[in-house]
């Protein structure tokens, strides 16, 4: 054997024995408890998806799936949380597009970079739904529309957090309709919700199953859907698409991510079994279609290439909505 053929041998076996490992980490994981740090109290739809989920993802790893609610901060808490524990795929972050791309367009200064979080894969996307208070003056986009244009500065919104999604929903509202409302900011969706229904504030944005129970019973009012068609739950609510706004599309997902340093094997398993869990009809109909949401079933590579799209989105509406803020 040739001294040219056997410099060759060994660096092949050299590469051979770095990537044993992992394939070996992927084979074996988990081996031990997994932890996905929740940004949002209890009790509210991302940590009731994620305990649906765990669970389903316990009985297949048989390892536990420990939910751990890091709320707070727009998502930057649990972040932070989870960019610091080690990148083997054993704690992860359910995030929504907060902690992805809209709070480096937010905050001038951001404990963490988007960098810093290795995507895993998307789990559901939602709409949000415009609601009001049952005795709100207008039943429709543009009968709205038209009332806060002739009332500038006179109504307001709830938010769940200065900076969040049903934030920038509201202001992009604003800024794209050319009307003025002021934004109320609660601890959670159930206090705003609480106001509304009282006539304290006046409207705000939730995902879908939120705010349909009380639709349905009258104390609330459901004006259109911020996404791209209707959705099970509220059949006979239209679009803003539908109603002639084409512009205006305030979809929101949820995505696990890991680590930065995660080996990609371990985060294609880990969304490999998440996206069974989710595409199961069963699943479905029993944990995701009460709550608004539509299952997605994806690769680390592709959950990547959305986020490229949609930290630019992100960046367009931020700045359109004039929004800036100092990290809390």
């Amino acid at each position: 054997m040739t001294m040219k053929r056997i410099t060759t041998l060994l660096r092949v076996l050299a590469l051979a024995g770095a990537i044993a490992p992992m394939w070996a980490q992927a084979a074996d994981f988990p081996s031990k408890p997994v932890r996905v740090v929740v940004p949002y109290s209890p009790g509210g739809p991302a940590d009731a998806l994620m305990r649906a989920v765990g669970q389903k993802l316990s009985d297949k790893w048989g390892q536990p799936v420990i939910v751990e609610n890091r709320p707070g901060a727009n998502e930057i808490i649990g972040a932070d949380t989870v960019i610091k524990a080690a990148p083997d795929g054993y704690t992860l972050l359910l995030g929504s597009e907060a902690a992805f791309s809209l709070n480096p367009q937010l905050y001038a200064k951001l404990s963490y970079k988007p960098a810093d979080l290795a995507p895993v894969s998307r789990l559901v996307t939602a709409q949000l739904m415009l609601v009001t208070r049952p005795d709100f003056p207008a039943d429709d986009v543009a009968g709205l529309i038209k009332h806060l244009k002739a009332n500038p500065g006179k109504y307001t919104y709830g938010i769940t957090g200065i900076g969040g999604v049903l934030h920038l929903a509201g202001a992009w509202f604003n800024q794209l309709y050319g009307v003025q409302t002021s934004e109320v900011p609660y601890k959670g969706l159930p206090l705003a919700m609480q106001d509304v229904m009282a006539g304290r504030v006046d409207m705000l944005f939730a995902i879908a199953g939120g705010p349909m129970p009380h639709v349905a019973t009258g104390k609330l009012k459901a004006i259109a859907l911020a996404g791209p068609h209707r959705v099970a739950i509220a059949p006979d609510v239209p679009t803003f698409a539908q109603a002639g706004y084409l512009e205006f599309d305030a979809s929101v997902y949820f995505a696990l991510a890991a680590p930065a340093g995660t080996p990609e094997d371990v985060r294609r398993k880990v969304a490999d079994d998440v996206g069974a869990v989710v595409s199961d009809a069963d699943f479905v109909a029993r944990n995701l279609t009460a709550i608004g949401f539509e299952p997605v079933r994806e690769t680390p590579q592709a959950f990547a290439a959305f986020l490229e799209l949609d930290r630019g989105v992100a960046a367009q509406r931020v700045q359109a909505a004039g929004v800036k803020l100092d990290q809390p």
